[in-house]
């Protein structure tokens, strides 16, 4: 029969990057300048999506709902490392750090099914446009979103319940910069290869599913815009694609990258490369998603400068705004 130490562990400690020791001021101003960008990308585009009526279309109802998660993706990682940079208080109590954990990879999962949505959008707008307003109409697209989020939360239960079971009794220091599954893992005086499975499996059938949806989407998008017989046609098809094209490769690389592997595969000497790729997915690309999708997209850019000039389209022209879907 085994047998643990009886002490439980009731708060962690975040290490952060404790080889850059020196830089921590820098890392600080830094993440907050950063944390500050993302935070002003993402309401500028929900704001100008809400009030020019021009972006009242299916396509920016899904990118605005993607813009507020990534609002809370990122405000759930970056305030306690900016702390911890600071190092007035890397501690983070159990229940802390599981529901950080838990809100990191639900949020997470949502903007998988949103960005597989936003890509069944554009293969419908595409290869069937005379349908397209009746398939994703006002009432569809509600439902869509509703489904990504409360998915999301309840798909991420096992993983959760699982981690819960582990007993924690020493050591207690994650050697990162927020509670991430594979260090947290490691802390267990119990063998997690159960929770590591459930984990595994878990992340891979929803980051494989949303990838191979978005894939096959486009597939269909690119088969029948090659039979649009103008060059324009095809260039203009093929632009309403390009930012969203742009973060899927982003965010779907990085997230491929750390999760669809066993745990177990992680080693000590990828550890900081592991921070890396952590800082790219979750502090770096929620920042240059409003970019990419302002300076990609003509529409945005367009609604954006118009509303710097205090020019909005507050109210419809009758008969100047067609149906969309939404």
């Amino acid at each position: 029969m085994e047998v643990w130490n009886t002490t439980i562990v009731t708060h962690f400690i975040i290490l952060g990057f404790p080889s850059l020791q020196k830089l921590q001021l820098l890392l600080f101003f830094v993440g907050l300048i950063i944390y500050l960008m993302t935070l002003s990308g993402h309401i500028v585009i929900i704001t100008i999506v809400r009030l020019d009526l021009r972006l009242h279309t299916p396509m920016y109802f899904f990118l605005s709902n993607f813009s507020f998660l990534e609002i809370w993706y990122t405000s759930n990682i970056v305030p306690k490392m900016l702390q911890v940079f600071l190092a007035t208080d890397r501690s983070i109590s159990y229940a802390g750090c599981l529901a950080q954990l838990y809100f990191l990879i639900t949020l997470g999962t949502a903007e998988c099914f949103i960005l597989a949505i936003m890509a069944y959008d554009r293969y419908l707008a595409i290869c069937n446009p005379l349908r397209y307003p009746i398939l994703m109409n006002n009432r569809v697209c509600v439902r869509l979103a509703i489904c990504s989020w409360i998915g999301a939360f309840v798909v991420n239960v096992p993983p959760l319940v699982s981690l819960c079971k582990l007993p924690f009794c020493g050591p207690n220091e994650i050697n990162h910069f927020f509670c991430d599954a594979p260090p947290l893992l490691k802390l267990s005086c119990r063998d997690p290869r159960k929770a590591e499975t459930v984990n595994f499996i878990v992340a891979t059938s929803v980051i494989v599913s949303s990838f191979l949806l978005i894939v096959v989407s486009y597939v269909l998008i690119i088969v029948t815009i090659l039979q649009i017989p103008s060059a324009p046609g095809r260039q203009k098809a093929f632009s309403t694609c390009g930012s969203h094209l742009a973060v899927v490769t982003i965010f779907f690389g990085t997230l491929m990258f750390m999760y669809v592997r066993p745990t177990s595969s992680y080693s000590k000497d990828s550890v900081n490369f592991n921070k890396l790729v952590s800082i790219f997915y979750t502090v770096v690309t929620p920042m240059l998603n409003p970019i990419i999708y302002c300076l990609r997209n003509k529409e945005v850019k367009e609604a954006l400068r118009k509303a710097v000039m205090g020019r909005c389209v507050l109210l419809p022209k009758a008969g100047n705004i067609p149906n969309r879907g939404w």
